[in-house]
């Protein structure tokens, strides 16, 4: 078997192996070097997570598990320094000598940071993986003024998402317009108008010549003098190919690593592909041009006839809250092109096409982009529009996803979708027939199309209505699956254990007809989740179909070591108990240990191997920092010791605690309890938060305080602690049986509706109903802790016989 090494996890280059593995699966062994700590994961969502509407999981292209399945080995956190081509191996910066056949650089691109004077000061970051995501939420909480560099298409999208984490943003752009590349003067105002009506500042002409502060940054100054006050400046103005390992080894590089048009390099058995690869003097930096050399590099080195790569017509999109355009292809008349142009100044829409030699040769659209994928189409087959008026190429007649009946039966089978992920309408088609598929959700997971960017969802769509006919019914087709691995939703998938009496995560899949017979890392939880749920007291929970950080009971961290946070309850702790923390962290050489948010100790940094020994030395329970379940109950000193408490807060707080901990829920829970209004325990933007009042509690619910910040509603006034109890082992119950799992109660609830709740909790025989459910399963729980850290076969799975390999 050949050795298939590769520098780089990024999309482009996982991508590729996945189209060798179609190709040749037996052919390679497969060795994978990634930079970042993570899996890979689709870099186009990072808007979202910033915007707060996705989460991290969420974007994961492919799980640890996928490695582990196609037997990769993955080296995550580590970089190749060096490539030595006579030997034929790569080094790594731990030292690591790997020997290849085949070698792969795909190191992708860094964003391009102005060589100004402050440019290294805290506080400045490019916006491009999703560490630099998480360094803008941690300064946002923190720090409230942002200035964004750079005008484009992701500078934008960085605006939006600060915006949306409550800071105030100024964008700084060079040029007179925005996204000058991609937009004319018309659509650049509308767009400007837009997103200063949504709160941007713009700074426009602007050249930044100095960032000001200290050790951390504290504003900027232009070349005109002028000065803004900043706490975080992320620059966005473009990028910049990864290309040191090649460079330093030999391998012929310009602006990337130079290719011809099968992805080779100037050194023999040596590919580039990505955002690394210069091809014909052009480096892509969307992702279909990137998976379009993937395919052509797959099949030069499985050993297949392919076609060359020619390069790549690409078309921009935006989407940011209320703002959709799309542009490609030339932007301005040079003389040689006539433009057919539609502007709705009202409905805030606008369509301008131009055209050279009955051909169209580019696209601005703005507002209304429901016809980018017929347009992009015509563009780049170059279709002859001689025989079209105007008004029928800006507008044709369509169905309520954007695209006619018509176009639908005149497309080819060859024609590609999804140019992300290389879709075309004949496999789209093949597979709702084939595997008798009804929803969008079920056509992207089985085919890729849509799972990238997302602009072509519309016209599969289309093609899922024009395939089914009378059978395509609207509302189901909006139905979403579980995950890939089936066709079920939540709902579904909970009847169907319950009619069929399921018990275990392996009978579900075997019997439910999974795709994948050993599932993925986001159905084997659920489904373990929702069998405990049904079975209550008597299913035996599945350890191996736990996330990482349950298996192992501490929260994994960048560097590979873990956190430990030991139970207090309401944050109230001994002096015996701070004494153990302080042994086991001063014998442990504990690198940090720090009060959390939580009110509890963590101790960061901990060997995976010592585990086992700090938890039999703290004999403490685990505070479940990691788990799906009741993190932390939150509380202020109450009227015990506060002259304006009203309520004894911590009493309160830790029989919540002490009733509700280990108990599995679809998501973390955390709640907050204050003795008064003043609410010094933030009660208001907890899961379930408690605030004392004369006479009594009022209790709010599905408030959140992270990236997606809530306010808690009011749900109800209760007079005692015993109705406290009540209320809360109903709602928690009822959040147990009807959420999607992963679903947060404050989505939950907008899903459900505050009212809906309301009414189920208002009959006195349903709460008695849940509560009495409630209490059954929580019969079922015994220290985790302990079975995990005593148990001989969890010894030696998870902590001391042997190395973790990828996916456990």
């Amino acid at each position: 078997m050949k050795k298939l090494v590769m520098i780089g996890n990024g999309m482009a280059g996982v991508r590729t192996i996945e189209e060798i593995l179609k190709l040749v699966p037996e052919k390679f062994e497969i060795t994978i070097f990634g930079e970042e700590p993570h899996p890979n994961y689709n870099r186009i969502k990072l808007s979202n997570i910033l915007q707060g509407d996705t989460s991290f999981d969420e974007i994961i292209i492919n799980p640890l598990d996928w490695y582990r399945e196609n037997n990769i080995q993955l080296y995550t956190g580590e970089s190749v320094v060096k490539i030595d081509a006579k030997a034929k191996r790569v080094i790594s910066d731990q030292g690591r000598e790997v020997e290849y056949d085949e070698l792969i650089i795909a190191t992708g691109s860094k964003s391009f940071i102005l060589p100004i004077a402050g440019a290294d000061k805290q506080g400045v970051t490019g916006f491009r993986d999703i560490h630099d995501c998480e360094m803008m939420i941690k300064s946002s909480k923190e720090y409230k003024k942002a200035v964004v560099i750079g005008g484009g298409l992701l500078g934008l999208e960085a605006a939006r998402g600060l915006l949306n984490l409550g800071m105030k943003v100024d964008v700084v752009h060079l040029m007179p317009v925005l996204m000058e590349r991609q937009l004319d003067h018309i659509a650049a105002s509308m767009l400007k108008a837009e997103l200063e009506a949504q709160g941007m500042n713009f700074l426009m002409e602007k050249e930044t010549v100095e960032i000001l502060g200290d050790e951390r940054v504290t504003g900027l100054r232009f070349k005109d003098g002028f000065e803004v006050e900043a706490d975080l400046i992320v620059m966005a103005i473009g990028i910049k190919s990864n290309t040191e390992v090649a460079k330093n080894s030999g391998i012929y590089v310009n602006r990337g690593i130079v290719v011809n048009d099968f992805m080779e390099t100037s050194v023999p058995h040596i590919y580039a592909v990505g955002e690394c690869a210069e091809h014909r003097e052009i480096v892509y930096g969307l992702v279909a041009p990137l998976y379009e050399q993937g395919k052509v590099l797959a099949n030069r080195i499985s050993g297949f006839e392919a076609e060359p790569y020619k390069g790549s017509v690409t078309g921009t999109q935006l989407k940011v809250a209320g703002v959709d355009l799309f542009s490609a292809g030339e932007i301005f008349e040079d003389g040689t092109t006539k433009s057919i142009m539609a502007y709705n100044e009202y409905d805030g829409n606008y369509k301008r096409i131009l055209t050279r030699d009955n051909r169209i040769v580019g696209i601005v659209l703005y507002g209304d982009t429901k016809d980018s994928t017929k347009l992009f189409r015509m563009l780049t087959k170059q279709e002859d529009i001689s025989g079209m008026t105007s008004v029928s190429i800006l507008q044709s007649e369509c169905s309520a996803s954007g695209t006619s009946s018509d176009d639908i039966a005149s497309m080819p089978n060859d024609e590609l979708v999804c140019g992300c992920n290389g879709v075309t309408k004949g496999a789209i088609v093949e597979a709702i027939k084939t595997q008798g598929l009804t929803t969008l959700d079920q056509v992207s997971h089985c085919t890729n199309a849509g799972r990238s960017c997302g602009r072509c969802k519309p016209l599969v769509s289309s093609i899922l209505a024009h395939t089914l006919g009378d059978q395509f019914d609207v509302y189901a087709a909006q139905k979403t699956s579980i995950c890939g691995c089936t066709t079920l939703s939540r709902e579904e998938l909970v009847e169907e254990i319950k009619a069929k009496g399921l018990t275990s995560v392996k009978e579900v899949m075997n019997v439910l007809g999974w795709n994948n017979e050993e599932g993925c890392t986001k159905c084997r939880p659920a489904i373990n989740y929702y069998l405990g749920m049904i079975h209550m007291d008597e299913y035996k929970d599945d350890r191996d179909s736990r996330l990482v950080n349950e298996k192992m009971h501490a929260n994994i961290q960048k560097d590979g070591t873990y956190s430990v946070v030991p139970r207090m309850y309401g944050g109230v702790t001994t002096p015996q108990d701070l004494i153990k923390i302080a042994k086991v962290a001063e014998k442990y050489n504990v690198p940090l240990v720090k009060l959390t948010g939580g009110q509890r100790i963590g101790l960061f940094g901990i060997k995976k191997e010592d585990l086992p020994n700090i938890w039999e030395e703290l004999n403490m329970p685990s505070g479940y920092a990691y788990g799906k379940t009741l993190r932390t109950v939150k509380t202020c000193v109450g009227a015990q010791f506060c002259r304006y408490g009203t309520q004894d807060s911590m009493a309160l707080g830790i029989e919540l605690e002490k009733k509700f901990e280990r108990l599995d829920t679809p998501n973390k829970v955390k709640m907050g309890v204050s003795a008064c209004p003043r609410n010094c325990s933030e009660a208001g933007i907890k899961d379930i938060g408690f605030v004392g009042i004369d006479g009594g509690w009022e209790i709010y619910v599905g408030g959140n305080g992270g990236v997606d910040l809530r306010a808690g509603d009011l749900f109800c006034t209760v007079k005692s602690q015993e109705e406290v109890m009540e209320m809360t082992g109903a709602y928690l119950q009822y959040y147990r049986e009807t959420a999607n799992y992963l679903e947060r109660t404050s989505k939950w609830l907008e899903r459900l509706g505050l009212e809906h709740i309301q009414g189920v909790m208002a009959n006195e025989e349903t709460r008695k109903a849940l509560n009495e459910r409630m209490d059954k399963t929580l019969k079922k729980y015994i220290e985790p802790w302990d079975e995990a850290i005593h148990s001989e076969e969890i010894q030696e799975k998870y902590y001391t016989k042997h190395t973790i390999k990828v996916g456990e």
